[in-house]
Formats: C-alpha cells, sequence, structure tokens
C-alpha cells in the first residue's frame, strides 16, 4: 500500500514462525471494515505487527512451530491475526486456530473468524447473555450483525435489528431475527415505545454518535449496551446521565485487534466450548454477501463502503 493509499501487489519475505505459530498458505481471506480503516489511516496496525491488510484469514498449514502439538503441516484451518493477511501466507498464534469442518469451503471460513468471535465476545464475554433476555443489534445484515443473530437466536432470546433497507430487513428475518427495522422508514425508538416496553438486554451498536442516548433510550434496567464501532460520528452531544443511573446501564467500548494474545487464545477456547459442535456440524454458517479475487480488493472495499453488503465479503487467493 503507498502514501496515496492505493492498493498494490508487492513481494515480500515470506513470514517466519515462533515456536508457539503456525504458517498458512492463505486460500481465502475475509474483508472487515478495519481494513478499509487502516488503509484510510485511522486504524494503525498494532505495534510490532505486519503492516499489511488482513485481520482473518483461511487455508492450509504448511509448517509448525516446534512447540505446536495440536496442529500439523496439511491441516485446514482458519483464524484471526493481528496483520497481514492479505497475503500468500500469513502467521497464526496455533491456540487461535480453528479446524475448517469438512463441509465448509475456503470461503466460508474465511467468513467466520472476525465476525463469530466478535459476536460472542460481546454477547457473551462482555454482555454475559442468558437464554430468553432480548437483543438489540444495529446494522443487523453486516457480518457481525448476522453473526450475533444466528448466536442470540441459538439462546432463543428476543432479536431485534435494525437495517437500512428493505432487502437487508428481509434478510435478517430470513436468518432468524424476530423483527427487523428499517431506520430509513421507521424510528426503533418509537418501535420499543409501541411495541416493548421493557426495553433491551443487551445492545450492539457500530453506529455511535447520537446513538448512544437513543440506545439508553430503550435500555432495560440492568441493560448493557455494547459498542464496536462508529461508523456515525465519535461524539454524541448529549447523554442523559440521570436516565443511565435510574435504568442501572453500563456501556462497554470494545475491540478485538488490539487484544493481547491470551485474551485471544481464551475467547477462542471458549468460543469452542459453547458453539464449537455447532460449528464442526456446520450449524453455524456464516453469510457472504460476495466473494472477489484478492485482485479486485478495492471494489470489496467499495462495495463495503456503499454499504451494499448483507454478510461478509471475501477475497479469493
Amino acid at each position: 500500500m503507498n502514501k496515496e493509499q492505493q492498493l498494490e501487489f508487492a513481494e515480500t519475505n515470506r513470514p517466519k514462525v515462533s515456536v508457539d505459530e503456525c504458517l498458512i498458505r492463505v486460500r481465502a481471506i475475509g474483508v472487515n471494515r478495519a481494513d478499509i480503516l487502516q488503509r484510510q489511516g485511522k486504524y494503525p496496525a498494532p505495534k510490532g505487527e505486519s503492516l499489511i491488510l488482513g485481520l482473518e484469514v483461511c487455508g492450509d498449514i504448511v509448517v509448525c512451530g516446534s512447540g505446536v502439538t495440536q496442529w500439523k503441516i496439511n491441516d485446514s484451518v482458519f483464524g484471526l491475526v493481528a496483520g497481514g493477511g492479505y497475503a500468500e501466507y500469513a502467521v497464526i498464534k496455533s491456540n487461535q486456530l480453528f479446524s475448517l469442518p469438512s463441509s465448509f469451503t475456503y470461503q466460508q471460513g474465511a467468513a467466520c473468524a472476525e465476525t463469530f468471535l466478535t459476536a460472542f465476545q460481546s454477547l457473551f464475554s462482555i454482555a454475559n447473555l442468558k437464554p430468553k433476555q432480548s437483543v438489540l443489534i444495529h446494522a443487523g445484515a453486516s457480518g457481525v450483525g448476522s453473526a450475533a443473530i444466528t448466536l442470540a437466536k441459538l439462546y432463543d432470546c428476543f432479536v431485534v435489528v435494525t437495517v437500512g433497507s428493505e432487502e437487508k430487513r428481509q434478510a435478517c428475518l430470513k436468518l432468524g431475527a424476530d423483527v427487523a427495522i428499517n431506520y430509513q422508514q421507521s424510528s426503533f425508538e418509537q418501535w420499543k415505545k409501541e411495541n416493548f416496553v421493557k426495553g433491551f438486554d443487551v445492545i450492539i451498536d457500530v453506529v455511535g454518535g447520537d446513538y448512544l442516548q437513543k440506545n439508553i433510550n430503550v435500555s432495560a434496567v440492568d441493560g448493557h449496551v455494547v459498542l464496536l464501532s462508529i461508523l456515525q460520528d465519535r461524539y454524541c452531544e448529549q447523554v442523559d446521565m440521570a436516565k443511565m443511573l435510574l435504568k442501572r446501564i453500563t456501556i462497554t467500548a470494545s475491540t478485538l485487534r488490539n487484544r493481547s494474545e491470551a485474551y485471544k487464545a481464551e475467547l477462542v477456547k471458549t468460543f469452542k466450548q459453547k458453539f464449537g459442535e455447532k460449528l464442526r456440524a456446520g450449524e453455524l454458517l456464516p453469510v457472504i454477501d460476495s466473494c472477489y479475487q484478492w485482485q479486485k480488493a478495492d471494489e470489496a472495499h467499495q462495495h463495503m463502503l456503499d454499504n451494499g453488503n448483507i454478510g461478509k465479503l471475501v477475497l479469493m487467493v
């Protein structure tokens, strides 16, 4: 990537593995909004990590570090990287890898890690979601949004989502959402006032800006708002702290990329404990909007910037 922030192909040395790492021959790459933010200079790679874009890959192991015992060469795997995913080879900590289910394509594997781990982290690790609670998911048709719908419905939760088009509304309903609100036509605050007086136990928000106060308005008592991104704005001009106190609301801002290796390993471990069997059985499927040859990464980024995708965008190597 040059100074004009244009994507370009270049040759570099193949990454070297540490004792607890595996080298992956990349077959498919998951596209994330963080890639675009990094490209825009707004989300730099963590210190010491590759400056190459890309946070999740799927492929085959070609080298195992000397301390790796649970994986072997030629295993098909997927997982998160802190950087360096837009490449033919990527290094991943062995305790952060997932085995690619036999029924999955490489593209499906590349669409899993960031979405399901972010949704799982938000709903369970942070908000401590319980069965049959109520969940509001903003940007329900996004990769993380669709994964959050799937996980919450496995806990028999009441799920409401907000989306920006009728096509996305229908996609979320098909995925299992109980209610899908097109924010271009209706107010989710008004819907809550007329249909769901109790309010939401957990709210997943990627919008930011004045949605912070709106989330407070629709939260239940002891509700938990998890902020993952700020697509609208980084500031909320007015926050009613009295209402926060009255409802005993918890607000958590969270990212995943810059978490410690130990945190990510534990997150992967607990996800596997709760949902690993359903993943292996093909009951947890990522929603994929489009697949592009990796030479067309610019087109994939523009599609995401246009908010045109329903689910994940994937690059094929």
